[in-house]
């Protein structure tokens, strides 16, 4: 309960983060911007519309926003909410945005118009957020980010339940949740300007290929159980 009451606890983004924000992403969006449209013009090319894929996420204090991103995954397919890194709904195209990030730079807006912030958890979709463990709440009421802790160290390839674990979605909510609000509340309880460039920087490193932090979380379970 005390580790929970000090999570909600943990102030908004502050008026330096703020800056960096609007600054840093409205220029990253003006650079990337060329990149943006060639990327478009692709998905529509190899799978056709809708280029861009929208889904209701939870925004700071638990308020729901529409987030707009590449798409990846095929219109028609189904399945669980959970994406992992093989999942068959993925296009050839998709995987390899999704493995570079790249389908992501749209949120870049977000972040200019204040839903968003540069480094912060991950934007959690409504159904998902909805069936939280109580003690990991507490990091809905965050800003989501672009970038952060545990979208480094939990990717995709982080998100493949060990043998025997046929639940994806069950296995996401009870062991890689509280691993992602784990990696998370490290830099939440210190969200300084140093540590939001670090988290940038790595991002950027992972981006062109020359930093993965991804924690093998199946093999944590595994281990412990």
């Amino acid at each position: 309960m005390a580790s929970n009451t000090s999570g909600a606890a943990r102030p908004a983004v502050g008026s330096a983060r703020r800056v960096l924000d609007v600054l840093f992403g409205g220029l990253a969006l003006l650079l990337v911007s060329p990149l943006l449209a060639v990327v478009a013009g692709l998905v529509l090319v190899s799978s056709g519309r809708p280029v861009f894929f929208r889904q209701s996420r939870i925004g700071e204090h638990g308020r729901p926003f529409s987030l707009c991103k590449f798409r990846t995954m095929r219109v028609a397919g189904c399945g669980p909410e959970v994406t992992a890194a093989k999942d068959p709904r993925i296009t050839r195209l998709g995987a390899l945005l999704r493995r570079t990030a790249i389908d992501e730079l749209p949120q870049l807006w977000h972040v200019v118009r204040g839903q968003m912030t540069l480094v912060g958890p991950r934007p959690e979709s409504v159904a998902l957020a909805d069936r939280y463990p109580a003690d990991c709440r507490w990091v809905l009421h965050a800003r989501p980010g672009l970038t952060g802790p545990a979208q480094l160290q939990y990717r995709e390839r982080s998100a493949v339940p060990p043998d025997g674990r046929t639940d994806v979605e069950r296995w996401y909510l009870e062991v890689l949740v509280p691993l992602r609000v784990a990696a998370d509340r490290e830099y939440l309880d210190h969200p300084t300007i140093r540590h939001t460039v670090h988290y940038l920087i790595v991002t950027v490193l992972f981006v062109i290929g020359l930093a993965d932090l991804q924690q093998p979380a199946a093999g944590q379970t595994a281990s412990s159980s």
